[in-house]
């Protein structure tokens, strides 16, 4: 009777008797936890993470951002460094350009920065002309060999860099009129800011792609 009253009781407490104990204790023990909301997941499209403009630049923000210019060259080099044709031409996501394609776009778009710059530079608030990227990328010159593009990073670079480093601190905030930014001016030191994370995000693309393939 004692027995009893004991499993009675511990029915009472627990929800199950003894004997349903040890067949649970028996089972195999698999860990439940329960995960609200969602996985943060790697955003293949953002290695990097997305650019954001910081609300106070320092001099030695300053600096970086223009050691990031300086080093991209050899950066892409590297990074591009030993792949094959076929591995060139392999998407760093799905959907996504081919490594190729990146290092084509990155000359399109560095060169076009470093006019804008010089523009921006040279005139009272200027508008640029933006360009579709997307379409650019379906050109018939991004299947040329990387090696045309990589010595047109090299050349622009070299040049970029002498203008940055010339640059008074007040000449950071001469601006220009960007159609796709209609809310507010950009300046020069958005565009610096700007494609010092654009040279690591798109390295990051190709060095990323390398990591998951094991090339």
């Amino acid at each position: 009777m004692g027995e009893r009253r004991s499993t009675s009781r511990f029915k009472s407490s627990l929800g199950f008797g003894i004997w349903d104990l040890k067949l649970i204790v028996r089972l195999p023990f698999i860990p439940v936890i329960e995960v609200k909301g969602t996985m943060p997941t790697a955003d293949l499209s953002y290695p990097i993470g997305r650019f954001e403009m910081p609300a106070t630049v320092t001099p030695d923000m300053r600096g970086r951002a223009i050691e990031d210019i300086v080093a991209l060259p050899a950066r892409l080099r590297d990074a591009v460094a030993g792949l094959t044709d076929a591995q060139l031409d392999t998407p760093y996501r799905p959907g996504g350009w081919t490594g190729r394609q990146v290092v084509h776009h990155v000359a399109d778009s560095h060169m076009n920065a470093y006019v804008r710059m010089k523009v921006a530079q040279t005139e009272n608030s200027p508008t640029i002309t933006p360009y579709d990227e997307k379409a650019w990328a379906e050109l018939p010159d991004m299947r040329l060999p990387i090696a045309v593009s990589l010595g047109i990073v090299d050349g622009v670079h070299a040049r970029w860099v002498v203008l940055l480093r010339a640059l008074k601190p007040p000449d950071f905030a001469r601006t220009f009129q960007h159609p796709e930014y209609p809310g507010a001016p950009r300046t020069i030191e958005w565009l610096l800011q700007h494609y010092s994370w654009h040279s690591r995000h798109h390295v990051g693309h190709i060095t990323s792609l390398r990591q998951r393939e094991g090339w």
